[in-house]
């Protein structure tokens, strides 16, 4: 490829990139990276074409349609796509990796849907996805970024733009303070929204950005030195009710414990200038709003006529041995993609990404990370594509011989931990617990690597794969839902059913015995009316961790699902007795389902091993015996007293 200019990153005396900007050719293949401008670029390249030869009007028009803008960041190579000419910017990126790393390599308008959809039919979402944040560090960033200017902190600041956002309650602030402050204040406000920094952003702008044009010129458009402070207040008041009426709903709750605040905000403050980064919204449809910047999307593979071709990325990682790209290049992407293409042959495309950290609102200390993965792929004639949830099986060869087992009892325990695990499933089912319908169970070979014997020895992980289930997760449910009486009321409904079933299957911590219950597992689905119409059940994780206690030594833990939420529902009563309603009818439903097939029940796990220090077995009779004795009327008054209503 010829190449007019210096070569892409090259620096002149003082560090500087000699070129910001770049353009591909293909028609005659070449790149131009001279200072200007890009037409400027594409006149250059035609000059240079015309020293060998005179090109017709036609030629110079094939010319400039066949190619691509670039654009170079201090570590980035920015392509400019045409969303209906992927094929271009496709091609750009492939020479481009001759010259540079693919890692460096980013595609701009990624809020075009072609453009999304042409990368993630390439298997490619991790090269538009935000990087993952933790719960904690999206909190701590919100925090950091309020600021002030001359007056009150009342800003969020985007450090890569250089806008400062004011939310409707920092506007607010502003109404409370005496005249002189206020006068100064708004003008600090109006004057900020009337400027723009040196990227063309405005110094100040309303959050959330989708507020409407009108409220906003409303405030640019304040003449305060023709309004008495009477007036300003007035016209202030008016702006503020028009503000607040367009906020969503959602958003209306400021903290980051409103989940959709949180995320909206984070996104305000992280997007940069030369956008390359997609939302996980974009990139898998109907996403619950917990998965926002928690999935890392790695490396895969793409299909073309039924060929699985590994992203070559895994090639310059496996050459370099670079410990960033190695990370990068999960391997075990490498056996998912296989078991799936095995398993469904006709595949447009797959994306797999990890779950970089815990969804629990209040995560366990010691959790595994990295052991939840989402699968998204598409069959062959398909409309839309499916999601599925993989989780690693928690013990399983490696972790056994890290105890110092020898690699026989790891793997003859590690398949009946399996069994275990899937026979707990279907304790869970027979209970009533409302769980995703379809598991599916894997295997892949990999080394392990610990300070066993066995140091290197290629070992079997298993895995379970689930749909992804739609919906809010409990715990992640905006507070400001809860203000509606119908929907709080049928909320406390079914999360006290959902309540009872857990009690019933002893669901705990494995490692602390605290409870799981509303903290991440229980997802809430609304109907078309936008009212709560099933509580799905992710995962049976903790079930049967307790089995021995009777209920009323540990009911008292299902009494936090109502209390925490005492000051989001307008009517508390009512929410309490309903929560106490479901919780009484379920557990008097699940004891009279047992007691009318008793045998059915106490047959299920007649031919599994019977060993009274826990085995499956023996933690199913003891869990039906303790339903059979209880009272659930006695149960749910000693919730009831818990719960303080």
């Amino acid at each position: 490829m010829r190449i007019i200019g210096d070569r892409i990153f090259a620096r002149d005396a003082d560090g500087k990139l000699t070129s910001r900007i770049g353009t591909m050719f293909f028609r005659t293949p070449g790149l131009v990276t001279k200072r200007g401008v890009h037409a400027m670029q594409r006149v250059m390249w035609l000059d240079e074409l015309g020293k060998e030869r005179p090109l017709t009007p036609s030629e110079e028009d094939a010319e400039i349609a066949e190619s691509v803008d670039l654009i170079f960041t201090d570590d980035q190579v920015l392509i400019r796509p045409n969303p209906d000419r992927m094929d271009l910017a496709f091609r750009a990126d492939e020479e481009l990796q001759k010259m540079v790393s693919k890692r460096v390599i980013r595609f701009l308008n990624t809020n075009s849907a072609k453009v999304r959809a042409a990368l993630r039919e390439r298997g490619e979402n991790w090269r538009m996805a935000r990087q993952p944040i933790s719960q904690d560090d999206m909190a701590d960033l919100i925090a950091r970024s309020r600021v002030a200017v001359d007056n009150l902190p009342i800003y969020y600041y985007n450090h890569a733009t250089g806008t400062r956002f004011i939310t409707a309650s920092g506007y607010s602030d502003v109404e409370r303070v005496p005249v002189d402050v206020f006068r100064r204040q708004i003008a600090e406000i109006v004057g900020g929204m009337n400027k723009r920094n040196r990227l063309g952003r405005p110094e100040v702008d309303l959050f959330p950005p989708s507020t409407p044009i009108e409220v906003r010129n409303a405030l640019k458009d304040l003449k305060l030195d023709e309004l008495t402070d009477e007036e300003l207040r007035a016209k202030c008041d008016k702006i503020m009710y028009e503000w607040r009426m367009a906020l969503p709903v959602d958003l209306r709750e400021e903290t980051p414990a409103n989940f959709e605040w949180r995320n909206e905000m984070c996104q305000a403050l992280t997007r940069g200038p030369n956008e390359t980064n997609a939302e996980e919204q974009d990139l898998v449809a109907g996403i619950a709003p917990e998965f926002y910047r928690q999935v890392e999307w790695l490396p895969g593979a793409r299909i073309d006529r039924g060929e699985v071709i590994f992203d070559p990325i895994f090639d310059e990682a496996a050459r370099t041995q670079d410990p960033e790209l190695l990370a990068l290049c999960d391997n075990r992407v490498k056996s998912f993609l296989f078991n799936t293409t095995r398993l469904f042959g006709a595949i447009d495309y797959i994306n797999i990404g990890r779950i970089a950290n815990s969804l629990a609102r209040h995560p366990v200390e010691g959790s595994r990370r990295g052991n939840v993965y989402i699968l998204q792929y598409r069959e062959t004639g398909a409309a839309e594509p499916k999601v599925q949830m993989i989780r690693l099986q928690k013990w399983g060869v490696a972790e056994r011989l890290d105890e110092g087992k020898n690699l026989l009892q790891a793997i003859v325990e590690t398949d009946e931990y399996s069994d275990y695990i899937l026979d707990r499933r279907l304790m869970c089912r027979q209970l009533g617990m409302n769980l995703p319908r379809k598991l599916g169970y894997g295997h892949f070979t990999e080394k392990y690597r610990g300070n066993n014997q066995y140091n290197g020895v290629a070992v079997r992980t298993a895995y379970f794969v689930r749909s992804y289930v739609p919906g809010i997760a409990s715990d992640k449910i905006p507070p400001a839902k809860y203000r509606n009486p119908t929907f709080a009321v049928r909320f406390a409904e079914l999360m006290g059913a959902a309540a009872a079933v857990d009690m019933v299957v002893g669901r705990r911590s494995s490692t602390t015995n605290s409870p799981l219950f509303d903290q991440n597992y229980e997802v809430v689905q609304l109907g078309e009316n936008g009212l709560p119409s099933e509580i799905r059940i992710t995962d049976h994780a903790g079930s049967f961790v307790e089995y021995a206690r009777p209920y009323g030594e540990y009911v008292a833990d299902y009494a936090s699902t109502v209390v925490r939420r005492r000051t989001f529902v307008a009517d508390y009563a009512s929410f309490a007795a309903a929560y106490v309603a479901g919780f009484r009818r379920r557990l008097a439903e699940t004891q009279n389902a047992y007691r009318s097939r008793r045998k059915a029940f106490d047959n299920l796990f007649i031919d599994r091993p019977y060993d009274t220090n826990g085995s499956g077995a023996y933690r199913w009779a003891c869990a039906l015996r303790r339903l059979d004795e209880c009272d659930p009327n006695v149960v749910a008054a000693a919730l009831e007293k818990s719960i303080g209503c």
